[in-house]
């Protein structure tokens, strides 16, 4: 039986660009589902396909078991969405944001201010909940967009790179959030670029490049996938970058890979702590200065350039809906239309429905 969150042969075109190109996922109900992919991977769009804000052209999708393209009121009556950036009306304070979006998913408004208090202390904004958002902090505005994500506490959830821009206190905080959420039975489809958040939350992976799922698999299959450890190295001298690189690839399974700017050098060996000391005696005979070595598993970084041939980029901007590379200030825009747009057309199928029932 599909879970929580299903698709199959999802495809996405928007011209020339094939953003999705069968996409195939199912998310067990009460799990995460960590969504990992270079910036144009098509992550974004397979969230926006997946809660109704873009039609696909072919595949299907379920959410909460219902069907995406056949009952998409149902699907936004048991959703929460959180975008890539934070979608908060700034004339508003953050106490009247998170205000008006319980009112636009129906609540009555004693429990929308009761509710806006509790997701304001949650995320340490309760000194500025009277302020107006565009006093806040991009972390804090950050926040506020979550808070408003999780105003009706929605059996599936999707969050579209939730930390971006929050500091390691707050990243750690959304993380306690979202681990209390799975606990009481939320389904989460969570993309990000932090890989190290992935590792931490997510039951299941998927790595998706150019529209398509290229491995899935629990974080240490994944690793398991490439094997072996891998040897690091800081040298104390750049000049000495090129001997050293030379020297492990000796006792390596492959080139070593270097970051230069840091000095350090990377190689996959079998051989455990022994082979670690004779590559140390080599780098003495050499007279290579080391500042650091040491031996170490896989990371999902490795994971991740072993799949897509580059390490993840945190600060561009995955491509926007239209193929190009949008702006901060179009994709903030899009975002909090995204954000809008699913809790207005809810209150318009509410409303429909009470229509109906009053119909003689």
């Amino acid at each position: 039986m599909p879970g929580a969150i299903y698709a199959e042969g999802l495809v996405k075109t928007f011209g020339d660009v094939r953003a999705l190109d069968g996409v195939d996922l199912d998310v067990p109900e009460g799990t995460v589902l960590g969504l990992l992919g270079p910036n144009g991977a098509g992550k974004t769009t397979v969230v926006r396909c997946l809660t109704t804000l873009l039609t696909p052209d072919s595949g299907t999708a379920f959410v909460a078991g219902f069907d995406v393209l056949k009952h998409p009121n149902e699907v936004r009556r048991s959703i929460g969405l959180s975008g890539q950036f934070a979608a908060v009306d700034e004339y508003l304070t953050g106490r009247e944001n998170l205000q008006m979006v319980g009112r636009l998913y129906e609540m009555r408004a004693k429990r929308a201010k009761e509710r806006a208090g509790e997701l304001l202390e949650r995320f340490n904004l309760a000194d500025a909940a009277d302020r107006p958002s565009k006093t806040y902090s991009g972390g804090m505005r950050r926040r506020l967009d979550l808070a408003a994500a999780l105003v009706v506490s929605p059996p599936v959830m999707f969050m579209d790179e939730p930390t971006t821009g929050l500091d390691p206190r707050n990243r750690q905080g959304l993380w306690e959030v979202i681990q209390e959420l799975v606990a009481g039975g939320t389904t989460l489809l969570l993309t990000t670029q932090y890989l190290e958040e992935a590792d931490h939350l997510a039951h299941d992976i998927c790595v998706v490049d150019h529209g398509r799922v290229i491995a899935r698999g629990t974080a240490d299959q994944l690793k398991a996938q490439i094997g072996g450890e891998r040897v690091e190295v800081v040298v104390h001298e750049p000049d000495h970058i090129t001997t050293a690189a030379q020297v492990l690839a000796g006792f390596g399974k492959g080139e070593a890979t270097v970051a230069r700017h840091t000095r350090k050098l990377t190689v996959p060996v079998a051989g455990g702590a022994k082979l670690l000391a004779e590559v140390i005696r080599e780098l003495d005979v050499r007279g290579i200065e080391i500042d650091d070595i040491g031996l170490r598993r896989p990371t999902l970084d490795d994971v991740f350039i072993s799949l897509t041939g580059h390490l993840a980029e945190v600060k561009d901007e995955e491509n926007g809906a239209d193929g190009t590379n949008g702006g901060r200030g179009a994709k903030g825009a899009a975002a909090a239309k995204d954000k809008h747009e699913v809790a207005k057309d809810k209150h318009r199928a509410a409303k429909d429905k009470h229509k109906k029932e009053a119909a003689p």
